[in-house]
């Protein structure tokens, strides 16, 4: 059964407003949110594997573990992020994914 005009329209629209929301999302979380996660807390308790390995008295083989985890947690956010991006820039035109990448090129700037 094909859908009426006014139902067509209003499938339209919710798709829109689902991938504007989506988009925006994108949007927020790369150009505010995730910046202000990464940021050192005001505490100053930015601390590397040394300092935690100090700390917290670890052993060789907790340390090696620790380090482990951490990298696995980045690659596993870098991953994340490149399918986003790469999400994000199939739903643009051409000329908004030059402007993306402009506006990604200054964010890895900052």
């Amino acid at each position: 059964m094909i859908p009426k005009p006014s139902e067509r329209a209003a499938i339209i629209s919710f798709a829109l407003v689902f991938l504007c929301g989506c988009v925006l999302g994108a949007v927020t979380m790369t150009f505010w949110l995730h910046p202000n996660l990464h940021r050192p807390p005001a505490s100053g308790m930015n601390m590397s594997v040394k300092e935690w390995t100090q700390e917290l008295d670890l052993t060789p083989e907790q340390t090696r573990q620790l380090t482990s985890i951490l990298a696995d947690f980045g690659h596993y956010y870098d991953n994340l992020l490149a399918d986003g991006n790469s999400r994000v820039l199939q739903i643009l035109t051409p000329e908004q994914r030059r402007r993306f990448e402009r506006m990604m090129q200054e964010h890895r700037k900052q």
